[in-house]
């Protein structure tokens, strides 16, 4: 119990200080968003406004007094951020709750899809690899899997944008589902939800299952080499006890840590993709924001996309040992 309470300590203690870094490092940078807001005030004919008076303009569009000193402007935002009030955005004019809130659902649904597929297919992929170590289908796949590990998503993003939806337009080129259609939960609207996903979802994933295939292929040629399959092959056991028990359970359990990791970094990783495919998601408002200087809305999104990368490390963290007895008692031997 102590130890769950301490790494829960340390993760609120990650998320307060990449938080306290990120408003001041904003706050600090030249050409910040507050200049950036005074010189649209200037541009728009005020000109010959004095420094209070932009600064009064600054508070009645943003809710932020640009006149007070930075500690004061972090303990307001801090405060506000403890009541769940992520401020308001500039660029929008809206709550920041109110635009990210229900972008979250739709880049759970790409990134988690898309995760879910990648690792599947890659720990089935990789298993087959390393059953057949050294063949034609083994030395193919490790190539195709290299290539895909090493290729960026975005690239693979604006290859199938470019083909599968400007040129043989199988696929829409952007948004979340068809203008036409009402939010619900409907045939028409889910199959539209499905199309549109699909190329952003294509993405991440053929990126994905290139690494975890590699992965699973070494995790796996490692284990069959250990001398308790022997015995379980000397036993007499059935082959496919021990490819699920022996074999397969022993290889994915390394692959745990990463997985959990990479629910929070995929989070945060489909900024650009969402950007790419006009997907309005997290990563999309991100990008929009930071164009706009609207650090409000800019620094909501930072702090989802934080959060969700501490969660995801912290319960690979307090889960591992439940899973694997030996992360727990400091041994080596495999679980049989």
């Amino acid at each position: 119990m102590n130890y769950i309470i301490k790494r829960l300590g340390q993760a609120v203690l990650t998320v307060f200080v990449v938080v306290s870094f990120s408003f001041g490092l904003i706050r600090l940078l030249p050409g910040g968003p507050m200049d950036y807001l005074r010189a649209q005030i200037i541009q728009q004919g005020g000109s010959g406004l004095s420094q209070e008076a932009i600064n009064m303009r600054i508070e009645a569009q943003t809710g932020i007094d640009a006149s007070e000193p930075l500690h004061v402007q972090y303990v307001d935002y801090m405060f506000g951020l403890a009541q769940g009030d992520f401020g308001q955005s500039i660029w929008l004019g809206d709550p920041v709750a109110s635009i990210l809130g229900p972008a979250i659902p739709w880049t759970v649904f790409l990134t988690g899809t898309a995760l879910f597929l990648g690792f599947i297919i890659g720990i089935t992929l990789g298993a087959f690899m390393a059953y057949k170590e050294g063949s034609r289908f083994d030395v193919g796949a490790t190539g195709i899997g290299l290539f895909l590990n090493s290729t960026p998503n975005y690239v693979v993003g604006l290859l199938a944008l470019t083909f599968l939806g400007y040129q043989w337009k199988l696929f829409p080129t952007g948004g979340r589902y068809a203008s036409e259609l009402n939010e619900g939960f409907n045939i028409p609207f889910l199959l539209s939800v499905i199309h549109h996903g699909a190329l952003p979802i294509l993405s991440m994933a053929l990126v994905a299952f290139g690494g975890w295939a590699l992965n699973m292929r070494g995790n796996s040629i490692r284990i069959l080499g250990e001398d308790y399959l022997r015995v379980a092959r000397l036993r007499g056991l059935p082959t496919r006890r021990i490819a699920i028990r022996y074999v397969a359970r022993n290889a994915i359990l390394p692959m745990y840590t990463g997985l959990m990791i990479a629910i929070g970094v995929s989070f945060g990783g489909a900024i650009i993709i969402e950007n790419i495919f006009a997907y309005p998601g997290v990563g999309f408002y991100m990008i929009q924001s930071i164009n706009s200087r609207d650090y409000p809305l800019m620094m909501g999104a930072f702090i989802l996309i934080t959060v969700a990368m501490v969660i995801g490390i912290t319960i690979a963290d307090l889960t591992y040992g439940w899973l694997d007895p030996r992360a727990r008692g400091g041994g080596s031997r495999e679980s049989y």
